[in-house]
């Protein structure tokens, strides 16, 4: 399907949880626990069943956020689900890899692409701090295996702080270049205030040729991230939402004070 501005939105992006093992400084109040499967949040037949109805109106590319969608239980069941949807082209998800180690074999036999792990330096103290409690030699872990199982492209997504230092970065380039992975650098974003950039290396930001949708855990279609119009499959059903959110993208991001990164899945 098109929107009014002839962008062809065939990208949804489902968060499949608003928890987080992690808490990064950037993202996420440390007192944050999310919701825990209550009975807001769609369950994984659900989230398969809504990319099962609008796979036939245009999207052909999936990607599974959260929170952190590998804490969510059945995550390869439903990776297997949408991967066998006619219609579906590509599987990807988008992991802080605490938990990517153990996983990533299944997750790719189960049909899952590519993968993007969130990694902003390759300090392991600073890692910590930034994220609350991290450990970085499981996001190590969790790369190796994911190049072993065969996820590809596998890249690497930097936030970019007023704190990142230039020997950060570097260090990082030069570790994406020995281990073959793709590197895209993120700017600190703000929701409320409306400040986002392009993602150097990425499409994210770039309003004049987006073609993404979002679902929330609880059932929400958000047309744009940067936006506070939202459409629940509660109210509209799910075709009806979607078609609601697509008729209503807006030409360009502004401002959203009502929703956070960590639950619409950025």
């Amino acid at each position: 399907m098109y929107d009014l501005f002839n962008r062809e939105i065939n990208y949804l992006r489902v968060s499949v949880t608003d928890r987080c093992n992690l808490a990064c400084s950037y993202c996420m109040p440390s007192e944050h626990v999310g919701r825990r499967g209550g009975k807001d949040i769609l369950s994984l037949e659900k989230l398969a069943e809504i990319v099962r109805c609008v796979a036939p109106l245009g999207i052909s590319k999936v990607r599974l956020t959260g929170g952190e969608p590998l804490i969510r239980p059945g995550i390869e069941k439903l990776v297997g689900m949408i991967a066998n949807t006619e219609g579906i082209k590509e599987v990807a998800m988008t992991t802080n890899a605490q938990s990517l180690a153990g996983k990533a074999r299944n997750l790719a036999r189960n049909g899952l692409n590519r993968v993007n792990i969130s990694l902003d330096t390759l300090d392991p103290d600073r890692y910590r701090l930034l994220t609350r409690g991290g450990e970085i030699r499981k996001v190590l872990k969790g790369i190796e295996a994911s190049l072993e199982a065969g996820l590809s492209p596998v890249k690497i997504n930097c936030v970019i702080t007023p704190d990142t230092r230039a020997n950060e970065i570097e260090a990082l380039e030069e570790f994406c270049g020995t281990q073959g992975l793709e590197l895209r650098f993120i700017r600190q974003m703000d929701l409320s205030r409306g400040k986002f950039w392009k993602v150097e290396g990425g499409q994210g930001g770039h309003c004049i040729s987006c073609n993404r949708m979002r679902l929330t855990a609880d059932g929400r279609f958000i047309p744009c991230l940067f936006n506070e119009k939202e459409y629940h499959i509660r109210d509209h059903g799910i075709r009806g939402a979607f078609e609601k959110a697509i008729e209503h993208k807006p030409r360009n991001g502004r401002a959203n004070t009502r929703s956070t990164f960590y639950s619409i899945g950025g």
